[in-house]
């Protein structure tokens, strides 16, 4: 259904924001769009809590505009469709990620790349088309185009799916893009955090040999005997990694720490990939002679566009793929972000928007 002519007035909402770089979060009051053409709007139930959100809360990056309402995780159940809308009906499982908006003319948009379009616009902390400030998931409504919503399958439940929209398509996108997915390839895993996790998942649904490279022995055992890891390695072992040089066909790096790259560039065969989805903050060293001998190759990959999303969730749904998560209620969240920055959870925050945010 779509919204009645004469109810054009914007909708109240709630959430919670930070309103400076201290990063501490408190209730909020805001406005979302009524329900437009080709709009979909949904009941948030779940958001998860992605490590960009506690960035962008601290202004680390440089960019917040204050005040900020975090969470591009999101999922919930369709309450209202516009007019146009063709691929949503009321009552749909659906979830948003990481953006709300793209040029949807330029080379990347139509090779189905809004991820890489100049003009995407963030699902958060953003500018949208009409001028307004994009606000997350940290609320009890959300409103967005159809073309960036994505159907949650029935089978998959909605907590654990909520992180797949950003740290599932974000390792998803590079094992497919940089051709790591292939039965029987020999993938490193660097990290075990929100995106390590889940690339272990991955992989492993794809028949890859999958080791977890990770500077503490103590998750080992979680690394093999719970998602499953073929081996486990210490990084800081100079033994085990001697044994393991120039065994793997790719490796995915999730660090978000400034970190040695050279040993991970030894492990990989000739040809080998390293592949960063982690964001450090500062320049990492890389230097060029390791990569010369073997043909070796260092590259990147941000989320992924909304048709490869769809295809991971569903992907997800198959193989009965979701996040480990530790769920909080709203008021949680400071406490939540303060233990993420010691990466004091298995595997991602997920907040019970449905049943712990409270109107104020």
């Amino acid at each position: 259904m779509a919204m009645s002519p004469e109810n054009k007035h914007p909708v109240k909402a709630f959430g919670w924001a930070a309103r400076d770089s201290s990063g501490h979060l408190s209730p909020f009051k805001l406005s979302r769009r009524i329900t437009g053409e080709k709009d979909v709007t949904f009941k948030v139930l779940y958001c998860g809590i992605c490590h960009s959100d506690l960035h962008n809360v601290k202004n680390e990056w440089g960019k917040t505009s204050y005040p900020v309402v975090p969470g591009h995780e999101i999922v919930g159940v369709v309450t209202e469709v516009g007019t146009k809308v063709t691929k949503f009906k009321v009552g749909d499982k659906v979830g948003v990620g990481c953006m709300v908006g793209s040029c949807h003319s330029c080379a990347n948009c139509k090779d189905h790349l809004e991820n890489y379009c100049p003009k995407m616009i963030l699902t958060y902390g953003a500018k949208y088309y009409d001028g307004t400030t994009t606000y997350g998931g940290y609320s009890d409504i959300m409103v967005s185009d159809e073309h960036f919503v994505i159907k949650i399958p029935d089978n998959v439940p909605l907590d654990g799916a909520a992180p797949l929209l950003c740290a599932g398509i974000t390792v998803y996108s590079p094992l497919k893009y940089y051709e790591l997915d292939k039965v029987g390839t020999h993938l490193g895993v660097v990290g075990l955090g929100g995106l390590g996790h889940m690339a272990v998942k991955f992989a492993k649904a794809m028949g890859l040999k999958v080791t977890v490279i990770s500077t503490s022995p103590n998750k080992k055992k979680e690394a093999m005997d719970h998602l499953g890891a073929d081996a486990f390695l210490v990084s800081r072992n100079t033994e085990e990694m001697e044994l393991a040089m120039g065994t793997m066909d790719g490796i995915i790096d999730t660090v978000s720490a400034v970190h040695a790259l050279l040993p991970l560039i030894g492990l990989l065969k000739s040809n080998g990939k390293l592949v960063m989805v982690g964001a450090p903050e500062k320049p990492l060293e890389l230097l060029a002679f390791p990569l010369l001998m073997g043909r070796k190759m260092v590259g990147g990959s941000c989320i992924g566009g909304i048709k490869e999303t769809q295809e991971m969730i569903d992907f997800a749904a198959k193989h009965n793929i979701v996040a480990d998560i530790e769920l909080i209620p709203m008021d949680y969240v400071n406490t939540a972000m303060e233990r993420l920055l010691k990466a004091d959870v298995k595997y991602r925050f997920v907040i019970d928007i449905a049943n712990s945010l409270k109107p104020f």
